[in-house]
């Protein structure tokens, strides 16, 4: 059946993301003609992208009733069926759009996404369908994407991974494809923050409106944010050992107040603890790492927080390093005061990632 120009005017608006003025356009239609099957499949289009599943469910089901066997009214009645949960009735949508067209690649592809929402659903049925799916379309990456959704249903992680890569060797900027493989990289185990964030702004050159990879790259950053504490701590217990501050019993505790020449010397490996720890570690992260660190540092809350934790925690490792003191009691209190409440929120960390 033939388009009419109104109704390929209204496909462009959809294509466009114009939903209102797509529909619009095929109200006027509709009324010139209620039975334009194709008019009735472009406003079902609009309210899925739209999320209004019902009024998608009734116009699916009208066109249904004028083409009950056409394979593109199936899968659209499909597809609306999908988005409001309805899921048996989807699968059964789905068997009966194969029957129609066993030769078209996205009914099988469908099918295989939705086992596990299926009472008679089978996981390894599920890959049958999705291999299916890539043997009647191999240049197709949204094939793969649906044997990839397959193969994670039926555990077989081999498959894919496996699959993941052909699908990226076929379209190298698939936006699955390419944060489901920087995902796993970063999170693979011996990673390291910096190593992590580098990965996820690479992959942000290729995808760079995807929520998903700067959600990584901000949790990766953070990551790099946290050692900051540690430097920290250890300054301040570098700190504390100079004075001798929790001297042993029955041994002589050193002499107070230190040396001008040993206080300034402190100065020292804490200089290159935040020399070769923080400041050529940061010098060193791609460009793109450094912005979203200064970026995270004005966003996030908890970034800020560990900033401050730090500051605070060698201010308090610089007096206990730098004052005459002449008794211990006062820098005991700062060594505890940079200590704590650092290492307390270090291991609130901790317990909230597992």
């Amino acid at each position: 059946m033939e388009q009419h120009p109104m109704v390929a005017r209204a496909e462009a608006l959809v294509d466009l993301g114009r939903y209102d003025e797509a529909k619009s356009v095929l109200a006027s239609r509709l009324q010139e003609d209620p039975q334009d099957l194709w008019a009735l499949l472009e406003l079902a289009r609009c309210h899925l992208a739209g999320k209004e599943t019902d009024q998608a469910v009734e116009v699916t089901g009208q066109a249904l009733t004028l083409a009950p066997q056409d394979y593109a009214t199936l899968h659209m009645r499909a597809r609306a069926l999908r988005q409001a949960s309805r899921m048996e009735e989807t699968g059964a949508v789905l068997r009966e759009a194969i029957r129609v067209d066993p030769l078209r690649w996205t009914a099988y592809g469908t099918l295989a996404e939705i086992q596990p929402w299926l009472s008679d659903g089978d996981r390894q049925e599920g890959l049958r369908l999705g291999l299916e799916a890539v043997r009647l379309a191999p240049e197709e990456p949204r094939a793969y994407e649906s044997l990839y959704k397959a193969a994670l249903i039926a555990n077989d992680q081999e498959g894919a991974r496996q699959t993941l890569v052909t699908l990226r060797q076929l379209d190298p900027t698939n936006s699955l494809a390419v944060v489901m493989q920087t995902d796993s990289a970063a999170n693979a185990p011996g990673v390291k923050a910096a190593q992590a964030a580098d990965l996820y702004a690479d992959a942000l050159g290729t995808l760079p409106d995807s929520d998903w990879l700067r959600n990584g790259l901000d949790a990766a950053t953070y990551r790099l944010l946290r050692g900051t504490r540690w430097l920290a701590l250890l300054c301040v217990a570098a700190a504390g050992a100079m004075l001798d501050i929790f001297p042993e019993e029955g041994k002589m505790p050193r002499e107070l107040p230190v040396s001008l020449g040993q206080r300034l010397w402190m100065l020292v490996p804490m200089a290159a603890l935040w020399g070769f720890g923080a400041l050529l570690r940061y010098r060193r992260l791609r460009t793109g790492v450094q912005l979203n660190v200064r970026s995270l540092i004005r966003r996030g809350r908890w970034a800020r927080i560990v900033l401050v934790q730090a500051v605070w925690a060698m201010l308090c490792a610089l007096l206990i390093s730098q004052v005459p003191w002449s008794e211990r009691t006062v820098p005991q209190v700062l060594f505890w005061a940079g200590i704590v409440p650092t290492l307390a929120t270090v291991l609130f960390d901790r317990k909230k990632r597992k």
